[in-house]
Order: structure tokens, then sequence, then C-alpha cells
């Protein structure tokens, strides 16, 4: 069963404001005021999502500003003003 499972990326030429809501969604299923490594959000985001690119989506929602991480990347958390 893939409730609640995001299961295709679509393209921000096309898809742009789907991306959006996607990344709303995901970022939703983090704690706020909890860190976590690059493993335990790649683990989290693999049980929302089918495609299997945890990678990429973490890197979105870094960069659309939706979770934040340390210089290194040893730490990750989800924005409190989200």
């Amino acid at each position: 069963m893939n409730t609640g499972r995001v299961k295709e990326w679509f393209s921000k030429r096309n898809k742009g404001k789907f991306q959006k809501l996607v990344l709303e969604y995901l970022a939703s299923k983090f704690e706020v005021a909890i860190f976590y490594t690059e493993k335990e959000v790649n683990a989290l985001l693999n049980v929302h999502h089918t495609f299997g690119d945890p990678a990429m989506l973490r890197r979105e929602l870094f960069e659309s500003g939706l979770i934040d991480r340390k210089r290194d990347g040893s730490a990750y958390w989800r924005n409190f003003q989200n």
C-alpha cells in the first residue's frame, strides 16, 4: 500500500507548484527541534516516497528552506517557521 507516499517527482518546468506541495508535505514529517543525521533523513524520506531518491529530496528540502543543516552535513532539522 502506497497511501501517503509520493510516487513521482514532477519537473519544475511543468509542475513546479506540485513540487512545492510535495516538499511541504515531506517537511511536515520532520519533528521540530529534533536533529537528524543524514541517514535518518534518508530513512524518513524513504518511508514517504516510492521512487528511491532520498538524496535529491533532501537537497530540494534544504534548497527550498524547509529543512536546514550544519555546514558539514552532520545534522539536519526542520526550520521552526515551517
